[in-house]
């Protein structure tokens, strides 16, 4: 049985494609078969982090549309056989996504016997968003720790749990997972970012990740390389720690706490 996971927000710019990048290839490394699909039509950006954003010649709407099959424009990872890209188009509006085109798109990859399909959602409540969200089974709300970002988050929740199929179909709700973003510890403990127990009892349902602000996720995206790949980075083992937890592991939260200075770096600075 397919797993769609998707991964949205209220706000743009809280790191969703880097999470969704991070995440899909978390589970491949793992030996699940994953594709993960760029929603975010006209504006796309998963093909850059992923590392394949010259070979796309057919994209997710041509598929819809009946110009390309699935087996033409999924991109097989380079570094993971299992691991699979769907982009989005650049050139189309987003009214070319129908729910009926993303339905069949599904269904062809749980025809092809994929474990999870990670949907990367843009930004809000449009359409893309809720074509995004409306099949999936699981949800990754991804969030920075500031009063506006949950404040909005807190409206995609509520779409969560009225506006996707399991919700009409009353068969359930999408499991919901928090993800907080960019969290630094030194402003948290200054009291100018929301800790992780402030998100949490805002919004109502547990945190399944922290990243810790880094400059390695830029750099990563930068080189084309999701940063989970990264081992000796905080947040490629911050992204480690979600997935093993959304495949049901526990995991202590790590990342939360301000790094004390050793003692030679407290004599002599740095």
């Amino acid at each position: 049985m397919t797993e769609i996971l998707v991964v949205t927000s209220g706000k743009g710019g809280v790191g969703k494609t880097t999470t969704s990048a991070s995440l899909a290839t978390g589970l491949a490394q793992l030996g699940k078969k994953v594709a993960v699909i760029d929603f975010d039509v006209g504006l796309r950006n998963l093909d850059l982090i992923m590392g394949c954003e010259r070979r796309v010649v057919y994209d997710f709407v041509n598929v819809i549309q009946g110009e390309a099959t699935l087996k033409q424009a999924l991109i097989r990872d380079k570094r993971l056989d299992n691991l699979y890209v769907l982009a989005a188009s650049q050139t189309r509006d987003k009214d070319a996504l129908t729910q009926e085109g993303v339905e069949k798109v599904l269904k062809g990859l749980e025809e092809d016997k994929f474990d999870y399909v990670v949907c990367d959602s843009p930004a809000g409540i449009e359409k893309g968003a809720h074509l995004a969200m409306y099949f999936a089974d699981q949800a990754v709300v991804v969030v920075n720790p500031e009063v506006s970002s949950v404040r909005d988050s807190d409206r995609i929740l509520g779409l969560l749990a009225s506006k996707t199929r399991h919700a009409e179909n009353g068969s359930g709700e999408v499991a919901q997972h928090l993800l907080l973003s960019r969290y630094n510890p030194v402003r948290v403990a200054a009291g100018e970012m929301l800790s992780v127990q402030d998100v949490e009892e805002i919004l109502g349902i547990s945190v399944v990740g922290v990243i810790p602000e880094s400059e390695q996720v830029l750099a990563a995206s930068n080189a084309g390389v999701p940063v989970i790949l990264d081992n000796e980075s905080l947040a490629g083992q911050a992204y480690q720690d979600t997935v093993a937890r959304i495949l049901g592991e526990e995991r202590p939260l790590r990342f939360l706490d301000v790094q004390r200075k050793g003692l030679l770096k407290r004599m002599f600075g740095g």
